[in-house]
């Protein structure tokens, strides 16, 4: 392989590319554009500003002692807004998809609730009204109207109405209830006790008791106290690994028609080995990437402020992931017949590994099957790397696995290309 041959062949490959001064502007404006939008869906609310919230329905057909408070404290959580309408509305709401969910609570629900809490009776039933296009959010409100409900029951069950009411009905019953004597003892001195509070809470002489005993406080853990979490960097990083495969296509559908046109029979009769033509396409393809990956980083840094935690890592991200997407085009220009097809079919297999990478949408909500075949995908060791370099401020040690895999990715790729790769048209 000689220097000059392979430098011409690169600086040829770049000034066809940059010939083109409207493909060359929505090469890095698109990606910039695209980063931009879903970086504003994901980076959460602004300084100071609040936290969209997920819209829940609740009726109330009991009307208990119980019931109101399970309403009132889920309103007071900053993660829900809670609404009342009537039942043919909130279904007709979440049928029509303007409401993930809606809470109903049966009438008798409070004296049935209280009592299961007290006795072991049987258990009453919320029925939740859901959206099965929108799991996620169904999933997040069942668990935090588990924990508002339980609180509401065990203050009721001791300090409210529908509490006293059972426990005098336990305390009838106790005698008959079958339970052991020791058993039954120690639950009529609590029953009894807890009575004792109650009437004492009504009087007045007794404070309130049945406190929540614990509030929840929020760290965020990054690898830099100082860093937040930056919605546009985990955005520009999938973004612009999508668009760099995307640009790879384009290298691979270069090569094929050029081999179609029977440049590559030309080229061959120069004295120019095929491993000299394989390595200034991939070396131009590697550059065109950083380029497209750059420019998206450097727009997102100015406008976004985009933190930059590691420069090394974050440079040796760009270049592996570049050398990847390159190599991931000459494997495609390898076993693809027509440029037309083979766009088709690159695309289709890129939009798949960006979307298994985690860059659109996050992995949690994958299958569990699925989500262990995420680990296969170059694309997901990009993203996190770059996240890793970015705003979760990590280190250059925590990135020498992606590192490695994106480069070892890029071998394994590079070489079938090689092996496969047919240099005259069939």
């Amino acid at each position: 392989m000689t220097l000059t041959a392979l430098t011409a062949l690169v600086r040829k490959d770049l000034l066809v590319f940059f010939t083109d001064r409207r493909a060359v502007i929505l090469t890095l404006a698109i990606p910039i554009a695209i980063a931009s939008f879903f970086g504003s869906l994901f980076s959460g609310p602004e300084e100071g500003g609040e936290r969209a919230r997920v819209a829940v329905a609740v009726v109330d057909q009991d009307g208990s002692a119980l019931s109101k408070r399970i309403v009132a404290t889920l309103g007071t959580d900053r993660a829900i807004a809670v609404t009342q309408p009537p039942l043919n509305e909130a279904r007709a709401s979440v049928q029509g998809g303007r409401m993930a969910v809606a809470v109903v609570i049966p009438a008798g629900f409070g004296a049935a609730a209280v009592r299961t809490f007290l006795t072991q009776g049987q258990s009453t039933e919320l029925e939740l009204l859901t959206d099965p296009s929108r799991g996620a959010e169904v999933a997040m409100v069942r668990g935090l109207l588990t924990g508002h409900v339980m609180q509401a029951v065990v203050q009721e069950s001791f300090t409210g109405p529908d509490g006293r009411l059972a426990m005098e009905d336990a305390l009838k019953t106790l005698d008959s209830s079958g339970m052991p004597a020791d058993t039954r003892e120690l639950l009529r001195q609590l029953l009894q006790s807890a009575q004792g509070l109650s009437r004492a809470q009504d009087s007045g002489t007794a404070a309130p008791a049945m406190a929540t005993p614990f509030v929840v406080r929020e760290t965020p853990v990054t690898g830099d106290p100082f860093a937040k979490y930056n919605g546009y960097a985990h955005s520009f990083a999938g973004m612009g690994i999508q668009f760099a495969l995307f640009a790879a296509i384009d290298l691979a559908a270069g090569i094929l028609l050029e081999r179609e046109r029977g440049l590559w029979k030309r080229l061959r009769s120069a004295p120019l080995s095929r491993t000299t033509l394989l390595a200034a396409r991939a070396i131009s393809g590697t550059l065109i990437t950083m380029l497209t990956l750059l420019t998206g980083f450097v727009f997102a840094v100015v406008v976004f402020r985009v933190p930059i935690g590691n420069v090394a890592g974050f440079v040796a991200m760009i270049v592996a992931s570049s050398i990847m997407a390159a190599s991931f085009g000459l494997l495609v220009a390898a076993l693809g017949h027509t440029a037309a097809a083979t766009r088709r079919a690159a695309a289709f297999v890129v939009l798949v590994m960006v979307m298994l990478g985690g860059a659109w949408v996050p992995a949690f909500l994958f299958p569990a099957w699925l989500q262990q075949f995420t680990w296969l995908v170059p694309v997901r060791w990009s993203v996190e790397g770059l996240d890793a370099m970015t705003w979760r401020g990590l280190g250059f040690a925590d990135i020498v696995v992606p590192l490695g895999l994106l480069l070892g990715s890029s071998v394994v790729f590079a070489a079938l290309a090689v092996w496969r790769f047919r240099w005259e048209e069939a």
